[in-house]
């Protein structure tokens, strides 16, 4: 009889956890576009500096690999629907997501599950979620660059407007998000 108690109660408490994991990824991906929102444009590239990709790191860190997917896939549908949680350097809606900045944008809900894979891949840590970051970095990157290759036609303007200038904001944003991805993971 203990056995069938249990089980009960484990299925009267599913729909709790779901809600308390859906209300999670909600919060992640306002977080994402809280972040976003705090930029500052700069005069000689069309992708502005922002705190968007720091965010997506942190959610992905702090959450692992499949709720940090879901955050930064409803981050995008948000902006996606005309909610102006993009950076606002850029035409905002669906037209940011195929502007100089596309390539960066639909790679967050990927370098979110990458970043998350490898934090919950082996005993949390500082350098494992560093190791994550970077690894979620360069995707970003090449994702971010390989874009505006596209849209300039050519990769060295490509790397001149989306790489050169940020080099040392990420570093500075990968290790802020590394650092705190260990204590929020613990509460989370």
């Amino acid at each position: 009889m203990s056995k069938a108690l249990h089980i009960e109660s484990q299925v009267a408490e599913q729909p709790l956890r779901l809600a308390k994991q859906t209300a999670i990824v909600i919060c992640a991906s306002a977080v994402i576009a809280v972040c976003a929102r705090l930029t500052v444009p700069l005069p000689f590239t069309p992708v502005p500096l922002t705190l968007a990709n720091f965010g997506v790191l942190l959610v992905g860190l702090s959450l692992g690999s499949r709720r940090g997917f879901a955050a930064a896939a409803l981050y995008l549908s948000w902006g996606a629907m005309g909610l102006p949680v993009f950076a606002s350097a850029g035409p905002g809606s669906f037209a940011q997501m195929l502007g100089p900045t596309g390539g960066y944008l639909w790679a967050y809900p990927a370098i979110a599950f990458l970043a998350g894979w490898i934090a919950e891949h082996g005993q949390p840590s500082f350098l494992r979620n560093l190791t994550g970051a970077v690894v979620a970095e360069v995707v970003l990157f090449v994702a971010g660059i390989s874009w505006l290759a596209v849209v300039t036609h050519s990769w060295r303007q490509a790397a001149f407007f989306g790489l050169y200038p940020f080099f040392f904001a990420e570093v500075s944003k990968i290790m802020l998000a590394a650092a705190a991805a260990v204590r929020l993971r613990r509460s989370l």
